[in-house]
């Protein structure tokens, strides 16, 4: 029991280290999970391809997009996996805003 509370411990405690890492990811110092959170009011656009998205939505939409990068990785995050939110119609959310300069699909992984 003792050894599984141990590697447990360095579990944790690694994550810690690579969370507190220098380095910066896709979306600068905030991990795309942090970030994906800010695209809350997207939740109704990501379920239906056909809907029109709110102005809060294509706001947030603009704001991480100046990134596609991360935008990308944002759609792709365990956090939007864990909302249900499924890639595919995500990714049209940018062209259902009118999003100028916004990753393709296929350039998304």
């Amino acid at each position: 029991m003792r050894p599984l509370v141990v590697l447990g411990l360095v579990l944790v405690l690694a994550g810690v280290a690579l969370e507190g890492a220098d380095g910066a990811g896709e979306c600068g110092r905030a991990s795309a999970d942090r970030v994906a959170l800010r695209l809350a009011p997207c939740i109704s656009a990501a379920d239906n391809p056909q809907s029109t998205p709110t102005s809060s939505c294509c706001s947030a939409v603009h704001t991480i997009g100046q990134s596609p990068s991360c935008l990308c990785a944002v759609m792709l995050s365990g956090t939007a996996r864990a909302a249900g939110i499924q890639p595919e119609v995500a990714i049209t959310i940018p062209k259902r805003c009118n999003m100028a300069d916004r990753p393709v699909g296929y350039k998304c992984g």
